[in-house]
């Protein structure tokens, strides 16, 4: 461990949970009340549940003397992000039957369900279970779902990437059988003498760790924002992965007031050959399990290891040490975009694959637009899969020719085609789920952010720039879920209906954005992006995105790497 000070209590609530049992079961079988403990609460997100309450009605209750309006989230463990027609349908039941009618697409290409209450979670996950799919490992300190390209046309290479993310999600998956014990009621069979955890110990991991596999030039997973990458180097004439330049480092998220956190972006460890992959993934992670810090939680993720043990020569040596073989050096590579390819594409096996466009993620029936009805009855016929992105959107893949004029026919039946025709800035949005149900929201996310880009698109059109794409991310509180210090317009929530509004990150995702503006109003918002827009509008050079034309305008300076992402604000508050 990399340091001497006292253990944060999380560490001693996983080595004495009997290998992530604790005391769970019996409190979810407790009808007293619809929480759990606060040690519980830590060891229910290693099987993929957060305990949330609905705090728009937490006053009332409070008044009245009421607990919590408690419920949970469940988030399922999907590498790569697809499902079969049947699945679909499956979860889609569930949520009707379990949790809040709604399905959401995260930011990490799965599933969450939320309003799950505690006298359901059994059979809620006994009904995951049903469908082939688990949630084990979905949250808590391991790795989380595995990400990767999304886009199926490129077959052949889509169809290796995913399967090497399956690969890293099944060997970096915790042994432990808490899982099925407690959620299916299997038969104890193993305690604490007698299991183990061949890679990650009693202690597991000292904070979350997440890994993505990206082929350029799409950068559609935000490689850079993760704790662990692989970029896949395709040969042009064969079209074959040749092997994978790896990134370390990466991670989102920060503390308001402290800046000794802060987000940054991942560093290039080398290059591995395809069947050397796994066996880099296993040693990385052990080397955070070793030097990772296990006193301060806001400083254990991998990106700090790296700042303070040395840097990216340090880390490269110590997984050196543990490699049977010798890391490459970088190949090249470029990335033009982060964004998802919309519409009809075809593969290269022939099938056919569509890419609709999900505000914010949420699967649900609203006013004219029926999108959750409209994808039951496209899964009712569909003999293909559902791919999620990591951009929140949703794919209906390998489509046969056979099928394709059915599923058309659904598609404009339901209108579903209404959501390709947004604008550039709705089609790069991104949020996260924040108020009502995060406990950690600062502010409104997911149901602002819509509002909001409807007021921006405004001046866009009128400054003719309908079309142009702008990444644009918010989320409710600085941990980062929705990758904001990525969004070429940035938001980050500060306290209610206040945002810190950053500008300047690369269009294709290898550059941070920096703060342009701390603790804006949401009614200040729109006039206080108008003018750049305008500025951007009249003055950008032909083929430059807005992030880069901020920087060369002045409005913000690039930001640096890391610890430097706090320095050289030009203008820190709005009040100023």
């Amino acid at each position: 461990m990399s340091t001497d000070k006292k253990l944060h209590k999380n560490e001693s609530i996983k080595t004495e949970s009997n290998f992530l049992r604790g005391n769970l079961e019996a409190e979810i079988d407790d009808p007293l009340t619809g929480g759990i403990s606060d040690d519980s609460i830590q060891l229910i997100k290693f099987h993929g549940s957060y305990l949330q309450d609905d705090r728009d009605v937490r006053s009332e209750r409070r008044k009245k003397k009421l607990e919590k309006a408690f419920s949970f989230m469940l988030r399922l463990r999907i590498p790569g992000g697809k499902v079969t027609a049947k699945q679909w349908l499956d979860l889609d039941k569930i949520a009707d039957t379990y949790a809040n009618g709604t399905l959401r697409i995260t930011t990490r290409q799965t599933f969450q369900f939320h309003g799950i209450i505690k006298s359901v979670m059994k059979p809620t996950m006994q009904a995951i279970n049903e469908t082939l799919l688990d949630t084990i490992a979905a949250c808590g300190d391991v790795n989380r779902n595995v990400m990767c390209y999304a886009n199926p046309h490129a077959s052949e290479v889509h169809a290796e990437v995913e399967k090497l993310a399956k690969d890293i999600s099944e060997h970096l998956l915790p042994k432990t059988g808490a899982w099925h014990e407690i959620w299916l009621e299997d038969e104890l069979v193993a305690d604490s003498k007698q299991e183990e955890e061949p890679i990650y110990g009693k202690t597991y991991l000292p904070r979350k760790f997440k890994t993505v596999i990206a082929v350029p030039p799409s950068n559609d997973v935000d490689i850079f924002a993760h704790d662990l990458g692989f970029i896949a180097i395709v040969d042009e004439k064969t079209e074959k992965i040749t092997g994978y330049n790896v990134t370390v480092g990466g991670g989102m998220g920060m503390t308001h007031g402290r800046e000794d956190t802060y987000p940054r972006t991942a560093d290039i460890l080398g290059f591995c050959k395809p069947n050397q992959a796994v066996e880099v993934a296993e040693k990385v992670v052990l080397v955070q399990k070793e030097f990772g810090n296990r006193s301060d939680r806001a400083q254990a993720r991998l990106k700090y290891t790296i700042e303070h043990n040395g840097g990216i020569e340090w880390f490269r040596s110590e997984v050196q040490k543990l490699l049977k073989f010798k890391l490459g050096e970088e190949k090249p590579y470029e990335f033009t975009t982060m964004g998802d390819e919309y519409g009809w594409v075809k593969g290269t096996d022939g099938k056919h694959h569509l890419t609709l466009y999900i505000q914010s993620g949420r699967v649900k029936d609203t006013g004219k637009y029926k999108l959750k009805t409209a994808l039951q009855e496209i899964a009712k016929i569909h003999d293909g899969t559902f791919i999620m992105t990591a951009n929140q959107n949703l794919i209906i893949a390998e489509i046969s020719d056979e099928n394709k004029p059915a599923i058309e026919k659904l598609v404009n039946e339901y209108q579903l085609f209404k959501s390709l025709h947004h604008t550039g800035l709705r089609l790069n949005s991104i949020s996260c789920v924040a108020l009502p149900t995060c406990g950690l929201a600062l502010a409104e996310s997911e149901r602002y952010l819509p509002d909001l880009i409807t007021e921006l698109e405004e001046v866009m059109k009128a400054n003719s720039l309908r079309d142009d794409a702008i990444t644009i991310r918010m989320t409710g509180c600085p941990n980062g879920c929705g990758r904001p210090y990525l969004g070429e317009i940035g938001f980050v929530g500060k306290g209610p209906n206040s945002y810190n509004v950053y500008l300047g990150a690369a269009f294709n995702g290898t550059r941070l954005n920096k703060l342009y503006r701390e603790s804006v109003p949401g009614d200040n918002i729109v006039p206080l992006l108008k003018p750049i827009i305008t500025d951007y509008a009249n003055n950008r050079l032909k083929g430059e995105h807005f992030g880069d034309f901020t920087i060369r305008a002045g409005y913000v300076n690039a930001a640096d790497q890391g610890p430097g992402f706090h320095e050289d604000i030009k203008y820190k508050s709005y009040l100023n």
